[in-house]
């Protein structure tokens, strides 16, 4: 377990770690089926849900304020060429499938910063991130399943 939510409560603990830039649910979600308290993983989910709307109005706030050429605005420039042709070849589903795949890089973040970046209304924005939450959280869930199952056989 890591060190910094060692002591906190277990439901606490998967929010913080859900919450984390690129750890969100790939890292809780295998956090929880090794700990055996999958009772958590709705709200492991409902937290990583969570993200989209702070995140899409935070960026209405201060995307201006990033200097151009820093860190964070190549990052966000990133994930916009990135997210772009998805986007832009299907829609909302193009962004959910961004969002689903399960690597760094990816996620309910990069995601709402996508769709911010790309101008997509809220709601559909939303749409397309929960969607994509949901379909990297199933395959997540079996892959860690399907590890622990393993093991539990040896």
């Amino acid at each position: 377990m890591p060190a910094f939510v060692a002591g906190l409560p277990a439901w606490l603990k998967y929010i913080v770690i859900t919450i984390i830039p690129w750890i969100e649910l790939r890292g809780a979600i295998p956090l929880a089926v090794q700990q055996h308290e999958q009772y958590y993983l709705p709200l492991i989910l409902l937290s990583n849900l969570a993200i989209f709307w702070p995140g899409f109005y935070f960026l209405e706030l201060v995307y201006h304020r990033i200097p151009e050429g820093s860190w964070l605005h190549r990052k966000l420039e990133g994930i916009r060429a990135k997210a772009h042709p998805l986007v832009e070849k299907y829609g909302v589903l193009g962004l959910a499938v961004f969002v689903a795949i399960p690597l760094p890089g990816t996620g309910a973040y990069s995601g709402t910063a996508a769709a911010w970046l790309l101008r997509m209304e809220p709601k559909k924005a939303f749409l397309a991130v929960s969607l994509g939450v949901a379909g990297a959280f199933v395959l997540v869930w079996a892959l860690s399943a399907g590890v622990a199952a393993g093991f539990r056989l040896f």
